[in-house]
């Protein structure tokens, strides 16, 4: 090789040397640039993170509330049954719509097709909630029919969509509607015995259509006598063209209502109608100034005091002046009567000299221990207070005597003249069947002797010709009560020819089992009262009826005289004579 090849070679190899150092800088490069374009790449996405998040949080309150709007919370309740087992109160699956505003297309077009489905729909509040398109979700009506569902199904709107709740069915309509009360929109009791069931039985909170597991409440109440009950009030309305009626059938001993009636009645499944004034519990939920009943707790208080006995004398011959009005009777007999004809013939002056005899305390007294005066609640709620005198003096003692100027609920008042029948004993009215051992303390309030000693002028009220009570008679059955009428107070005073008749009664007298009270309320003079309001020729003629009635379904047949055809005898006192009452 010659000096300039093996230069060359050298000089190659010098290059090639040369090169390879030359190249090892920019290999370190292309890692660093790789690194920060992947450092940037996922800052990128961090801040495309960080700001979903942001937005997310930002709009949880809407979602919220938006998922809580769908959420609607109901209550599951038990059956409501008569004391038998029939029902009268139960929970059904309904449909009830709903609306997702964003998903509603044509809000007008929805309003007017579901108007025709709905006579009554709101359409300003509703076209207001669909304008809200943030909201997914709005309630358009619930507690549906399975007819209406089916309509508005058959609409095709989109946006419009059921779900399956809870709702309370009545399958009696309106028999006994005061007393069962009624729920609102989400199941939950209100008043009557469906609130007794959330305040006492319990229910139980539910998502959609899952029916209670409880055992149902058993009621005191006989549908087969409050039916009987309603219908001869009904029948009674028409009769005496009365505004309204009333009844209570109770058992004396054990103090549960078998039939508690008050007309015009309400619907439970249509609450707004008990809040029309005309339809106001007239059992419970009102007081009334009831006459002439009363004095059948002046006489007891009377004979219980030893202050008389059914056959002491009384002249009743003069007028009482009380407050610049006269006490008088509808018929005084000009005579002095005994204790026994101030109770048949229902004299007022006679009831008011009984009461002030025994003096305004003693005689408050008595009416406080036979639980008139007091607040008193039962199953189905607090009974309307007493209207009572704010100062109870002479003259309230007089008209109280004969059942003015004291207002009380009429079962208040069957409660204290069952514990005149019954041997004296106190009686808490119930609506709830109590079981055969539920051992109720025997608390005495009268002696058992002043009760036979009324038994039996209630009875010959009935069973006499001189009685007003004579047209309750029913053969067999040994009724007995006391009529009462009391005129309506009014503005500036009261109202004669506006009345309440009542007659209250009890049978058979010979061992009372059940009392029945009779209101009817601004009957008129018709040809079936013989043109008068005296509750002798309307209140005691319903009651009659009302217990041929329903005596049979409480399990008393009449007597084997009476079955027979054999003539009832009774004793008239003012002539002596016996007589047949047949």
């Amino acid at each position: 090789m010659t000096d300039l090849e093996r230069g060359a070679s050298n000089s190659h190899v010098e290059h090639e040397a040369a090169g390879e150092v030359a190249a090892e800088p920019r290999s370190a490069n292309g890692p660093l640039r790789t690194l920060i374009a992947t450092v940037g790449v996922a800052l990128f996405f961090m801040a495309i993170g960080a700001q979903l998040v942001r937005l997310a949080l930002m709009g949880l309150g809407d979602s919220s509330i938006s998922m809580s709007e769908t959420v609607a919370q109901s209550f599951a309740r038990p059956d409501i049954v008569d004391r038998n087992g029939r029902l009268l109160a139960t929970d059904v699956e309904a449909y009830s719509l709903f609306a997702d505003p964003a998903r509603v297309i044509d809000r007008d077009e929805v309003i007017e097709k579901l108007a025709l489905v709905f006579n009554d729909l709101d359409r300003t509040s509703l076209r207001k909630d669909l304008s809200d398109r943030t909201r997914r979700f709005v309630w358009v009506r619930r507690g549906l029919s399975p007819r209406v569902a089916q309509a508005v199904h058959d609409l095709g709107l989109p946006g419009l969509d059921f779900r399956r709740e809870l709702r309370r069915a009545y399958p009696g309509g309106k028999l006994a509607g005061h007393l069962i009360g009624y729920v609102n929109i989400d199941n939950k009791g209100v008043s009557g015995i469906e609130r007794y069931v959330d305040d006492v039985v319990g229910v139980e909170s539910v998502q959609g259509a899952t029916l209670a597991e409880r055992p149902p409440v058993r009621l005191s109440i006989d549908i087969g006598v409050q039916h009987a009950v309603e219908a001869e009030l009904q029948e009674a309305m028409k009769l005496y063209e009365a505004k309204g009626a009333a009844a209570i059938v109770m058992d004396v001993n054990s103090g549960e209502v078998l039939a508690s009636a008050s007309l015009p009645g309400v619907d439970p499944a249509f609450p707004n109608t008990s809040l029309e004034p005309g339809n106001l519990d007239k059992i419970a939920g009102s007081t009334f100034e009831l006459g002439s009943v009363f004095k059948t707790l002046t006489v007891a208080m009377a004979i219980d005091a030893a202050l008389v006995t059914p056959d002491t004398i009384v002249d009743v011959r003069k007028e009482l002046s009380a407050g610049g009005f006269t006490i008088k009777d509808l018929h005084p007999l000009r005579r002095p009567l005994s204790v026994a004809e101030i109770f048949l013939h229902s004299s007022n002056v006679g009831a008011a000299m009984l009461a002030m005899q025994a003096g305004p305390q003693r005689f408050r007294d008595f009416l406080r221990q036979m639980q008139v005066l007091d607040p008193m609640r039962t199953e189905a709620g607090p009974i309307a207070p007493p209207q009572l005198p704010q100062r109870w003096g002479d003259i309230e003692t007089m008209t109280i005597a004969y059942g003015h100027g004291i207002a009380v609920a009429p079962l208040q008042f069957a409660a204290a003249a069952a514990s005149v029948v019954n041997g004296g004993r106190k009686v808490t009215p119930t609506f709830v069947k109590r079981p055969a051992d539920s051992g109720v303390a025997v608390i005495p309030l009268i002696d058992t002797a002043t009760s036979a000693k009324m038994r039996d002028l209630m009875r010959r009220n009935v069973a006499e010709r001189v009685g007003t009570g004579k047209r309750a008679e029913v053969a067999g059955y040994q009724v007995g009560g006391k009529t009462g009428t009391a005129e309506m107070p009014g503005v500036g005073g009261y109202r004669e020819k506006s009345v309440i008749s009542s007659f209250l009664a009890a049978f058979p007298m010979d061992n009372p089992r059940y009392l029945v009270f009779v209101m009817i309320f601004e009957p008129q003079g018709t040809k079936a009262s013989s043109g008068e309001v005296l509750a002798s020729l309307n209140a005691a003629p319903t009651a009659g009826r009302v217990i041929g009635r329903v005596g049979p379904l409480l399990g008393i047949l009449p007597t084997q005289a009476a079955a027979a055809g054999a003539p009832s005898v009774a004793f008239d006192a003012r002539s002596g004579a016996k007589y047949e009452t047949r």
